[in-house]
This record gives C-alpha cells, structure tokens and sequence, in this order.
C-alpha cells in the first residue's frame, strides 16, 4: 500500500482551541485512516515550517486526495501539504523511467 506523508500548519485558532481541550490527535487522525482502508504510522507536532505532519498507508491517491481535501474542510488548517513517498526499493527503477522519458522530452525553444 503507498504510503503518504501530509504536512499540515495550524490556524492560530486551531492551536488556541488545543490548547484549551487537549486531545489525542494521533488517534482521531488514525481512525480515519482507518475509515478510509488505510493505517497511519506515525504523527508528529515540530518546530519550524510546519506545525507538524503524519506518515500513513493509503489505497491510493485518490484516497489521499480525499482525506486531505475533507481535512481541508474543517477550516481548522492554514496549510496541508501531500506527498506520496518512494520507498528505497523503487529508486533505481524510477531513475530508470526516467532516465527513458527523458530523451522523449522537448525542452522549451528546442525543435525537434
């Protein structure tokens, strides 16, 4: 199953409201991982760009999509980013995929 890690800054609202009714995040967060046929690894709060982000198993991107997309909706997120990861076993072939597509591009102001 892809995995994905989603990073996410907080509304100063969202952290003013943490702050006054702390929760288990991590669980609320992992059951609907679950509800979505997922898992979530791991989640974390950090100092720095991000407020903090989690890494979960999904079906697929679509999935992904719509996670982040109903997450969105809530209003309580300034900022959620989505990326799907490679695990280190794929590396090689995608640098080869690549290294294929690449002679089929066009650059900008070339003609072929």
């Amino acid at each position: 199953m892809p995995k994905y890690a989603v990073f996410f800054r907080l509304k100063g609202e969202t952290v003013a409201n943490a702050m006054d009714n702390p929760s288990d995040r991590s669980a609320v967060v992992s059951k609907l991982c679950q509800d979505a046929g997922g898992r979530l690894e791991s989640y974390y709060w950090m100092f720095g760009e991000w407020d903090g982000f989690a890494v979960a198993e999904l079906p697929d991107s679509a999935t992904a999509a719509a996670l982040a997309l109903a997450v969105s909706s809530t209003g309580t997120f300034a900022q959620i980013a989505t990326h799907e990861l490679i695990p280190v076993d794929q590396i090689n072939r995608t640098l080869e995929r690549a290294k294929e597509l690449r002679g089929r591009y066009q650059p900008i102001g070339t003609a072929r």
